[in-house]
């Protein structure tokens, strides 16, 4: 998949009014996607930038931060397929110009929110990225800048239905989504945060 993500982007967005991104959000499985797409836009001298978002539980923001690969967490990641207890080496940090640590609670009141818009059920990595994919654009808007912002769609979510689309799983977690779901509906509404 990360070697037809960027070229396949470019072709999606080749109509679309700004065309070349400014942001493009990914998330953290191994950090290959997000090196991938670094690279390709290093290539190609794209003015876009690379935001890693990264969930609970997962040691690349902090990794990214430090300057320090062998940054360890000992809990696993709640949001499957993505967040790690150690770096990869396929992330490449340098090539990546922001990170965003991004609550569990965000990530499937995000997930929940574009089930709703598309019909279709996200996973929470897909809500990971747009959590991330939401603030860029909400920065942007409030500086007058702008541009494109792009996040991958990564899973989909119909696997998920006993847990991030439960209320019961939710509970039973102490995950409290109702915040993140306001934030979001006011962002959407007003495109501040």
């Amino acid at each position: 998949m990360a070697t037809t993500t960027s070229p396949n982007r470019s072709i999606q967005l080749r109509l679309e009014r700004h065309p070349v991104p400014a942001w493009i959000v990914a998330t953290a499985g191994t950090g290959g996607t997000s090196a991938t797409l670094a690279r390709y836009v290093h290539y190609t001298q794209a003015d876009t930038r690379i935001c890693v978002a990264d969930p609970e539980n997962s040691v690349f923001f902090d990794g990214w931060v430090a300057a320090d690969p062998t940054v360890t967490c000992e809990k696993g990641s709640r949001i499957e397929g993505i967040g790690r207890p150690r770096m990869e080496p396929s992330f490449v940090p340098s090539a990546i110009d922001r990170m965003m640590k991004v609550p569990d609670a965000a990530s499937i009141a995000a997930a929940r929110a574009l089930a709703s818009a598309m019909g279709r059920k996200p996973g929470a990595s897909t809500g990971t990225g747009l959590w991330s994919a939401f603030k860029i654009i909400s920065e942007l808007l409030a500086a007058g800048e702008q541009g494109s912002v792009v996040s991958l769609i990564c899973d989909p979510g119909d696997r998920y239905l006993d847990k991030y689309y439960s209320d019961a799983w939710l509970a039973e977690q102490g995950i409290d989504i109702a915040p993140y779901a306001v934030a979001i509906d006011r962002f959407l509404a007003t495109g501040e945060w």
